[in-house]
């Protein structure tokens, strides 16, 4: 029987927790499970872990002050308007923590029993793990693992908000260092989400929607940016939007936000491509911001459908090739944002901008109709899972008058630093990158204006070096970066010869 929360005593007082302490405290929690659990996995026990304490100790931490407000009346200190969640009788942390056997079982019985509890709120939000497989997770683990998440008190006076976001934060990229080639799935590097978020410049009380949300790093950082302009960000409550198909990773999303301290916004696990979430009557819901890294080069993405889409997403050049959904991602976006003062930051492989077959029919109907403002190719390895160059393409529905019918490029692939295992983009380089976009100019070696009768020459091509060359006497280049170019260059041979081949059988030759 679990015990009645009206017995229980809320978690020990203790001086606040700092941001490094937290850090540490977090990290160790998930050296405990190194061994039973592949290192790939370990997100989805430790922040359904780290999330459930959180909740209880706050839950208890509330329940003190209704009790000391209402001079101990236990009933009042029940009612759910002193309460964020609510958390029914056994199903606090201490619940679970007291027990030695089946810890598994208990906690799922704990978490199930929280989220029917909220479920407008926390429905589905633990995920689902295999908490009572004892071959991966014994008895003995589960409680050295409680026990260590039971050594300190996350309530809110210990740990603010801000904090516990910025550690969850830390946590994921953590996470994302030692899984490295699966991270890419659902992790982008924080330099890279805050230049996008920079160049889109949301406001308060506009609406802003990632179609493949991962953990939520794009909205988190859209908020940062609003509250950085000095704004309110409140006024994004009810405005944050995104849709990711992996259930653990879309629930460290809701989580993500949750910690953060939004209190409405609408994260949906899906698949955007072939079932889209946010739709209003016969077309897609639209958004006055748009961002995301989508899976790179998608196969089997739902092309079988694209023809016939009832949501008008293939009006923009047809259906992009099996292989490759990158296309097919920024046409779902396109048909997402609003008419008046829409905007789109999608980050795309660098092979997406020049391979031909079925994508190049895309490209030339997004530059026909004016969409494309600017196309910014970055250096190999800043990514996750990959060592291949990345490029950012921003579309708007409308630009400013002096940008009709052009097309900046920027040529960013020497502004990096690099690193040993995986490059990154420091401040001062995403801020070089930022005014060149902001300045939307020629600058030698860096960043080149376009014009559509220009693109339209080189096949609607939008390969950054065909208007940018490379800045000359750039920082020494690796091998693995040479092996990179070279793969570029290959994928460029090898679509030119598709597309000669093609040519030769319509000729009959």
């Amino acid at each position: 029987m679990g015990s009645s929360i009206g017995d229980a005593e809320a978690p020990l007082s203790a001086a606040p927790i700092s941001l490094s302490d937290l850090e540490s405290y977090l990290g160790r929690a998930s050296d405990l499970l190194r061994g039973a659990i592949d290192q790939a996995d370990f997100k989805a026990y430790i922040f359904p872990l780290m999330f459930f304490k959180r909740i209880s100790d706050v839950y208890l931490e509330e329940y003190q002050q209704a009790l000391a407000e209402s001079d101990g009346d236990h009933e009042f200190a029940k009612f759910t308007e002193n309460h964020r969640f609510q958390i029914p009788d056994g199903c606090l942390w201490d619940d679970v923590r007291r027990r030695t056997e089946n810890v598994g079982q208990a906690l799922v019985s704990a978490m199930r029993g929280i989220e029917r509890a909220n479920p407008d709120t926390l429905f589905g939000i633990f995920g689902g793990a295999s908490w009572t497989n004892k071959t991966k997770l014994p008895d003995r683990t589960l409680v050295d693992l409680i026990e260590h998440f039971s050594s300190k008190s996350l309530t809110n006076s210990n740990v603010a908000p801000d904090v516990f976001g910025q550690a969850y934060e830390y946590l994921i990229k953590r996470f994302a260092d030692q899984s490295n080639k699966k991270a890419g799935e659902y992790y982008t590097p924080r330099s890279v989400v805050r230049l996008l978020v920079n160049i889109l410049d949301p406001r308060e009380g506009e609406t802003v929607y990632d179609p493949a949300c991962g953990t939520g790093g794009m909205l988190i950082e859209v908020i940062e940016h609003v509250k950085a302009a000095g704004g309110k960000p409140q006024l994004l409550w009810g405005k944050l939007f995104g849709q990711e198909k992996v259930l653990t990773t879309s629930s460290i999303a809701r989580m993500n936000l949750l910690i953060h301290g939004v209190v409405d916004f609408k994260i949906v696990k899906d698949d955007t491509l072939r079932s889209p979430a946010f739709t209003h009557n016969d077309r897609l819901a639209r958004f006055d911001c748009v961002i995301a890294n989508p899976p790179f080069s998608l196969e089997s993405w739902g092309e079988d459908q694209w023809p016939a889409d009832k949501w008008g997403r293939s009006q923009f050049g047809g259906t992009p090739p099996r292989k490759y959904g990158d296309w097919a991602w920024v046409q779902h976006m396109v048909a997402s944002m609003t008419p008046l003062n829409g905007r789109i930051a999608v980050v795309v492989p660098q092979g997406a901008l020049f391979r031909k077959a079925k994508e190049e029919p895309v490209r030339q109907a997004m530059i026909d109709a004016d969409l494309i403002e600017a196309v910014i190719g970055l250096a190999p390895n800043l990514f996750y899972g990959t060592g291949l160059a990345a490029a950012v393409m921003i579309l708007r529905t409308r630009k400013p008058e002096e940008h009709a019918g052009k097309v900046l490029f920027i040529n960013a692939e020497s502004l990096y630093q690099r690193g040993r295992n995986q490059n990154s983009l420091e401040a001062d380089q995403a801020a070089r990158i930022l005014d060149l976009y902001r300045n939307f100019a020629d600058v030698p070696g860096l960043s080149h204006v376009a014009t559509k009768e220009d693109i339209k020459t080189n096949d609607f091509s939008l390969n950054v070096p065909l208007y940018v060359a490379p800045v000359a006497n750039g920082p020494a280049v690796t091998l693995e970066e040479s092996l990179q170019r070279l793969r570029v260059a290959y994928d460029q041979v090898r679509s030119s010869r598709a597309d000669l081949e093609a040519q030769l059988t319509k000729w009959g030759l």
